[in-house]
């Protein structure tokens, strides 16, 4: 009946985020706390959808892990609400209908857009009375302006117990939201291609299992392979990301790991990968800025005349680099790659190529379906050497290749125009002669694109505009404050 009806009705709201799972969930476990009954409700927002850093891959990837908790849910007669709508316009509709004492929720380290979303949010919370409850999400600690002892309570929270979630039976109406999706969309967030991780806590667990008990003998040592660390690195990221498995889930599975696995070593290792990605999404919740402008401000001086060619051809995977394209290719076919091949590509655009780092953030945000804005941009600008405290790296893709896939495995698997070229050219394909590129089935210009600059070269004059610019007086002045921010006590 609708509770109009009625009269309306107190209840509570859980508003979910990148926090899709059931277990080790505070809001979920706060509501059953109260008492009241509560809605569990997601939201697709069109505005946020629309954002140039979300892709397809995202949405289909939340989609299907609400799918996945549906099922984890309905035996206690309740499902998440999926709203296609702006957050305000969802929580006034759930307001018409029911008085709302507590809204629920993880604080989220995203985009400059969830912060802004979020403070008209907290304004309608003020107006309506309604009490917004955010908690503290893997030890990221909000309105701080250091990390003095971040550390140590980084390790005292995942050190805390796990929430072992319990569900009454909701006894409630079904809430059926107003406006309905396009068609159009639903239509492709039901498909999933099969190239991608599966979604979903379950998936999730499997994954860790799998590393603890198989995957992680050559962790270390594939680590920066990237056909190899396709199934030796923990492939964790997209379940941490969109919320699947807490960091503290995989904190202490990993930490009980290094007490019976033979593998210690690699464990261990993976363990500090997974605070390493802490302490960037906290340098992004210090300071958001790191997606819209140089960190160090005196980079801003340094002029990147833009080459729509340039950014195009890195783009779709046709710079004549053979690991630069397989690279691309295989994150615009899978949504993953290993963390050098991903600091790779960055170090090649911004500076082989050398182009503003905002120019091709974004279109790398779409294409990770572990997206996560507080290690992509925090990253992003490291590599594009605009922090002036970090060590400026430039990869070269040709030494990368022999070193990392010295028989070519990973290119030709993703550039199937290279398949029959030898081992000894498949790094640089355009060294052939003409004979050996017909015999090879593959004419370079015409098949496969010619290098689109000078490595070499192009390395050598970035370096030297980079190294010469960190001399700036307005690039010195700035590093202080980078480092009482970011670095103090870490």
């Amino acid at each position: 009946m609708d509770p109009l009806l009625q009269g309306k009705k107190t209840i509570n709201i859980v508003w979910l985020k990148r926090d899709l799972r059931s277990i080790d969930h505070l809001p979920l476990y706060m509501a059953e706390q109260d008492g009241l009954p509560y809605l569990i409700v997601y939201l697709f927002e069109p505005s946020l959808i629309q954002y140039p850093d979300t892709s397809l891959r995202h949405l289909q990837f939340q989609y299907h892990s609400l799918l996945a908790l549906d099922k984890k849910l309905e035996k206690y007669n309740r499902k998440v609400i999926r709203f296609y709508a702006e957050a305000i316009e969802a929580f006034d509709e759930i307001s018409s209908c029911y008085t709302i004492k507590y809204i629920f929720s993880y604080q989220e380290s995203g985009p400059q857009i969830t912060y802004d979303r979020d403070k008209t949010v907290s304004m309608f919370c003020d107006s309506h009375q309604i009490i917004w409850k955010q908690f503290q999400r893997d030890g990221i600690i909000r309105g701080i302006k250091n990390r003095e002892n971040w550390d140590k309570n980084w390790y005292v929270t995942m050190s805390s117990p796990i929430i072992v979630n319990q569900y009454s039976i909701n006894m409630l109406s079904s809430f059926d939201p107003v406006k309905k999706f396009p068609k159009e969309l639903i239509n492709e967030l039901e498909k999933y291609p099969a190239a991608y991780q599966p979604a979903g806590e379950e998936n999730a667990l499997r994954y860790l299992d799998s590393f603890i008990k198989e995957r992680s003998i050559n962790y270390t040592r594939h680590i920066s392979k990237p056909e190899e660390s396709r199934k030796s690195c923990s492939r964790l990221s997209p379940y941490l990301s969109w919320g699947n498995l807490s960091v503290k889930q995989v904190y202490q599975a990993l930490e009980h790991a290094t007490k019976i696995s033979p593998y210690k070593r690699s464990i261990k290792n993976a363990i500090t990968r997974l605070k390493w990605r802490c302490h960037f999404i906290q340098k992004f919740e210090v300071d958001c800025s790191y997606e819209y402008k140089c960190i160090n401000e005196g980079f801003e001086l340094l002029e990147h005349p833009r080459n729509d060619v340039y950014i195009e051809a890195w783009k779709s995977g046709k710079t004549g680099y053979p690991l630069i394209d397989a690279c691309m290719q295989c994150l615009i076919q899978t949504g993953w790659i290993n963390f050098r091949m991903r600091a790779m590509l960055v170090s090649f655009f911004c500076h082989h190529l050398y182009q503003d780092w905002r120019y091709g953030a974004q279109y790398l945000a779409s294409l990770f379906l572990d997206y996560e804005p507080g290690i992509h941009y925090p990253q992003f600008q490291m590599q594009a050497g605009t922090t002036g405290i970090n060590t400026i790296r430039i990869y070269n893709p040709i030494k990368q290749s022999t070193e990392h896939d010295p028989h070519g495995h990973f290119i030709k698997k993703w550039i199937p125009e290279l398949q029959d070229v030898p081992e000894n050219f498949i790094h640089e394909p355009y060294a052939m002669s003409l004979m050996d590129q017909q015999l090879c089935k593959v004419i370079i210009g015409v098949d496969y694109p010619k290098p689109i600059i000078d490595v070499i070269e192009a390395g050598k004059q970035a370096r030297q505009k980079i190294w010469g610019h960190k001399k700036h007086p307005s690039v010195k002045i700035n590093i202080f404050n980078i480092l009482q921010r970011h670095t103090r006590n870490t």
